[in-house]
Order: structure tokens, then C-alpha cells, then sequence
């Protein structure tokens, strides 16, 4: 599969909102990756991980969130659940699991069960599309998660122990 052609059939060329999409995708792919080399223990499917981790957002252009330009109707928390419904009539039902599971640590009922999914929804929290020159610390970023419950900051801590 190239995700790729995928993000090229929605996202015009020269649009702000696909730079943004691409820049953030590739800094938790890039994330991903690195932890696949360094915990080769995992099993984890390296080119599966990176195509999920450039498709995890695909869903924003749907969403309405001026700031990070994505200008469409529906509220941004749908995003996941938007992209896996796209990337599953394409046919990567992997890939919409990733899309449909990464957003906080799981939304109810759509929390990260294979280990690709953790490590794409993982990596995620590290990087803002709101804020993309920044890279929050495994503490800023479980930080981040307290307004969703403690229980989503306890799941990534474990996350962290398992692929840091």
C-alpha cells in the first residue's frame, strides 16, 4: 500500500492543512519507527507501523478546527472514526483500527488492543498539529492526558515502560 497516493486522492497539493498533516504523520512515524529498531523483542510489523502512523489523521479534513486548518463540519474529536471509516471502504482494516484508536489513549470502546495500535497512539501524544515545533517529554505529555482521566495517563505510563 502507499499511503501516499492515499493522502494525494483527498488533500490537494498545495494545501496548508496537507503540510501539516504530513509534517505531524512523519514525526510519529518517525517516533514509531525508532522505537520498532530499538525493541526488536516486540514483533512489531515496521512497514504496517509506519503506513498507520502516515494515515493516523487522515480524517481531519472532515473536522472543523480552523487553527489547524482543517475546515470541515464535523467536531475534531470524530477525526479517528471519519479516517477508519475512509481507509476501511478502501479496503486496510488495520488501518482503520490505528485511525479509530489513536485519539487520547482509546476512546470507550475504541482502545488500542494490538501492539501497533498502542505504539501509533503512543507516539501521537508526543506532537501538537496546534503546536508541531514541539516534542513533550514522556511527563508533559501524560500531563496532557489528565483532562481525559486518569486512567488514560496510567495506560500511557505503561506504554512508556514498554517501548522507551
Amino acid at each position: 500500500m502507499d499511503y501516499q497516493s492515499i493522502i494525494n486522492q483527498y488533500y490537494a497539493e498545495d494545501d496548508q492543512l496537507r503540510r501539516l498533516l504530513l509534517f505531524h504523520s512523519r514525526q510519529v512515524a518517525d517516533r514509531s519507527l525508532a522505537i520498532c529498531r530499538q525493541h526488536p523483542e516486540l514483533s512489531l510489523d515496521v512497514q504496517f507501523v509506519e503506513e498507520a502512523a502516515m494515515l493516523h489523521d487522515i480524517g481531519i479534513r472532515w473536522c472543523h478546527a480552523p487553527s489547524i486548518y482543517c475546515m470541515g463540519e464535523a467536531p475534531y474529536i470524530e477525526h479517528g472514526q471519519i479516517g477508519g471509516r475512509l481507509l476501511r471502504q478502501l479496503g486496510f482494516e488495520r488501518h482503520a483500527r490505528v485511525c479509530e484508536r489513536h485519539t487520547g489513549t482509546g476512546l470507550p470502546g475504541f482502545e488500542p488492543e494490538t501492539l501497533e495500535e498502542q505504539l501509533v497512539c503512543y507516539a501521537d501524544k508526543f506532537y501538537s498539529k496546534s503546536h508541531p515545533e514541539r516534542v513533550l517529554t514522556v511527563d508533559q505529555a501524560a500531563q496532557s492526558l489528565e483532562r481525559f482521566g486518569h486512567e488514560g495517563v496510567e495506560k500511557f505510563l505503561g506504554w512508556a515502560k514498554m517501548f522507551e
